[in-house]
């Protein structure tokens, strides 16, 4: 079958649209990008302002003609923290309904943590062994662990390099200051959470998912993404910490020039680069392989996994109070 996936986060608004069967490879066949940041278009009561609601409904009404066009079958539309923070979040999703005819889930943070990390696990296989798993996105941090397909321990806090970016810098480049308080706010608060994930085991191997991880991972020395998804890529603590003393001092004009690095996302990379250093000193891990599947891929497995002719219950969030009821109520048929 063919389906969509619908990624609305803190930067982007992003389709992948995919043929997949239960127990094949996903193959991606096309992907689209809206650039909205969202999370940059809230207002001091922390809602989401009238402008920004504008351009995600244009954005989600692209994406579904788009997933129409392509054949799709089911369209997987969700969102995380940029719509799960925001003040009115429900009118905006009621909105966006109204208008597009695409019921956007909100993922709970814990939800995507898990989703990444049984993406992990089938990108690397049993023979990984104990996982640890680390997702930096715009707003959020993504923390998990275990053993199996679903994880262990798994925990969301909100240090993502575009809120950190907002919150905490007033210059470009950071002052000095700005930096060395940010790192003690980040110590503060990856402390109880990498307790519990130290908790749950040693891992044999840690990884680290998402843009800011390749981004970072290209700024140390790995290998480009016209290299191929198979290239073993590694970012280590030894690496990041030179990376984070040069760039620390680079405005985000001079960062955009970066190879690897983006021109939309070159004004969080350093607080990026913070979080990702912090969490691996608090983890003690010395090393993390970037893997090139996330939470898009998740999600996508886990509905070929409840695949048998109609969607099934989703058992990933089972445990969390605030977990998907099911994959039935987190996909928006593709309509004209």
């Amino acid at each position: 079958m063919r389906l969509g996936v619908l990624d609305v986060g803190s930067n982007t608004v992003h389709l992948l649209v995919v043929d997949a069967r239960r127990g094949g490879h996903p193959t991606p066949m096309t992907s689209e990008k809206s650039e909205l940041r969202l999370a940059e278009n809230l207002d001091g009561s922390g809602a989401l302002t009238r402008a920004g609601a504008d351009r995600l409904v244009r954005a989600v009404a692209r994406a579904a003609t788009a997933a129409t066009e392509a054949g799709c079958s089911d369209l997987l539309a969700f969102a995380t923290s940029a719509l799960r923070d925001a003040a009115n979040s429900a009118a905006v999703l009621a909105r966006v309904r109204e208008e597009t005819g695409v019921a956007l889930q909100v993922l709970p943070g814990e939800d995507e943590a898990r989703y990444t990390f049984l993406a992990v696990r089938r990108w690397y296989g049993w023979s990984a062994g104990r996982l640890l798993v680390l997702d930096i996105g715009g707003g959020s941090l993504e923390l998990a662990a275990g053993r199996d397909e679903h994880p262990a321990v798994a925990a969301s806090l909100p240090v993502g390099a575009g809120r950190l970016t907002r919150e905490w810098f007033t210059a470009d480049p950071p002052t000095r200051r700005e930096i060395a308080v940010l790192g003690e706010h980040l110590e503060a608060v990856l402390e109880p959470v990498a307790s519990r994930m130290r908790r749950a085991g040693s891992p044999e191997l840690a990884v680290g998912t998402s843009k800011t991880f390749r981004s970072l991972a290209r700024l140390t020395g790995a290998a480009p993404s016209s290299a191929g998804l198979r290239v073993r890529r590694l970012l280590t603590d030894a690496g990041l910490r030179q990376l984070v003393a040069f760039i620390s001092r680079m405005s985000s004009a001079d960062l955009a020039e970066l190879e690897g690095v983006s021109a939309s996302r070159a004004h969080q990379l350093v607080a990026g680069a913070l979080v990702a250093e912090a969490a691996m000193r608090a983890l003690r891990v010395t090393a993390l392989e970037i893997c090139p599947w996330a939470l898009r891929e998740g999600v996508i497995l886990r509905r070929l996994d409840t695949l048998d002719g109609t969607a099934q219950t989703d058992r990933s969030a089972q445990n969390t109070p605030d977990g998907l009821e099911g994959l039935t109520t987190f996909e928006a048929r593709c309509t004209g």
